[in-house]
This record gives C-alpha cells, structure tokens and sequence, in this order.
C-alpha cells in the first residue's frame, strides 16, 4: 500500500456529497421504514411529515414522497404477505395528501424491527460486494 506523509495545515476530503434517494433503493428504505417504526400507532400520520422529519434527520440525504410512498407500499405488501389482512398498515389518500396508520397492536413492533434488521442487511451485503468488486477486501 502507497505510503503518504504527514501535509500541515492539509483540510479533510471526506466531505460527503449529498444522496438523492430513488425508490427501491435499500439504503432510502431502511431511512424510510426506520422511522416509520417510530411514528404514531393507531392515527394517520402524512407522507409529507414524514418526508419532511426524513429531510431534517438526514440532511446529507434527499427524500421525496414517491420514495417514501415506495418504502411504504412495499412494507404494506410484506405486512399482506405475513398477515394475509390490510388493516395492519393502511396506506391512503385525502385532501392533505397520503397517509399512513399502523395498528396498534403488540405484534406491530416485532415485526417491523424484523423488516429493519433485512433491510440492514441487504444494504451490508451490498457494502460488502461494493468491497470486494473494488478490490478494497482481498
């Protein structure tokens, strides 16, 4: 490996440009539903708020509402997959623009950390084969 000296003064370079999250994209999804396990149960709460505390959590990061409608509509279909029901995670539209309303029920929350832990993982194994593709692990 290349040896470097010591440059007095030199200014860090590991300033990070901002993301633009896109839909489907595991990072953004992990963001999303991380704080959607976190919102209110039982009462609607809007896209936009929830945009909106994304943005402000995460500011090197830009969400948008097709990306959290996506995370959104994903998670709702992992709840019909599990659940075979919809009440669980009702996603709607009303005149402030949509919504989410999670139950509120003990099962809710076991879940969803289940959902955060895969999507953690998915975006592991995708770090690790950016690593290993670039050569940055043997």
């Amino acid at each position: 490996m290349l040896t470097v000296r010591d440059t007095p003064g030199l200014p860090e370079a590991d300033i990070a440009p901002p993301v633009v999250a896109e839909p489907g994209d595991p990072f953004a999804s992990l963001r999303v539903i991380h704080l959607v396990a976190r919102i209110p149960r039982g009462q609607p709460v809007r896209l936009r708020d929830i945009v909106d505390r994304l943005n402000a959590e995460h500011v090197d990061w830009s969400f948008s509402r097709p990306v959290v409608a996506a995370a959104i509509l994903q998670l709702q279909a992992n709840w019909l997959a599990d659940y075979r029901s919809t009440d669980g995670i009702r996603v709607a539209d009303d005149l402030t623009g949509g919504t989410i309303e999670i139950e509120d029920s003990q099962r809710v929350d076991p879940w969803i950390v289940r959902q955060v832990a895969r999507l953690a993982d998915t975006c592991r194994e995708r770090l690790r084969a950016f690593a290993v593709e670039e050569g940055a692990i043997p």
